[in-house]
């Protein structure tokens, strides 16, 4: 199954008022039955070894900065390190917001056709100050990678 880069929709770009950068990408599936808290689980619930190891050196190095290594539980539940701030069948978002600058991720599942469905994952990120854009700038090469690579997972 290929992942596709897509255009972040307006609905999930809503999910983060200002927001200065977003991404999405999408997969289809075989199958109908998958809604987005599921689809989140399989997403965000499990990581490869290397997305471990590399989120492991992420957390080392921004505790020095008092930055955030994984998000509070809201009474919505967490998925991996990030909370849920909002669920429907449709769409989960889960994110937090920190000194450096607040996100959101969006799983959202749709139908593509009588028998499979798309899954999309858009991420959005309002950055506060030079921190945060120099944090973004640093780790966008290695999201690109790891947010395919998670997306593949729903199809596994």
């Amino acid at each position: 199954m290929s992942v596709t880069e897509v255009v972040p929709s307006i609905e999930s770009r809503a999910r983060l008022a200002g927001a200065q950068f977003s991404d999405a990408y999408r997969i289809e599936i075989e199958g109908t039955a998958l809604d987005a808290g599921t689809a989140a689980l399989l997403i965000m619930g499990r990581s490869p070894r290397w997305v471990r190891a590399l989120l492991d050196l992420r957390n080392f190095l921004v505790t020095p900065f008092g930055l955030k290594t994984s998000g509070e539980p809201t009474t919505k539940g967490i998925i991996g390190l990030f909370p849920v701030v909002s669920a429907t069948p449709e769409r989960l978002v889960a994110g937090f917001d920190d000194r450096h600058l607040d996100f959101r991720i969006v799983v959202e599942v749709a139908p593509a056709g009588a028998t499979r469905q798309q899954v999309t994952l858009t991420t959005l990120v309002r950055m506060h100050n030079r921190l945060g854009r120099a944090y973004l700038a640093i780790v966008m090469p290695f999201h690109r990678v790891i947010a395919r690579a998670m997306l593949r997972q729903v199809a596994i």
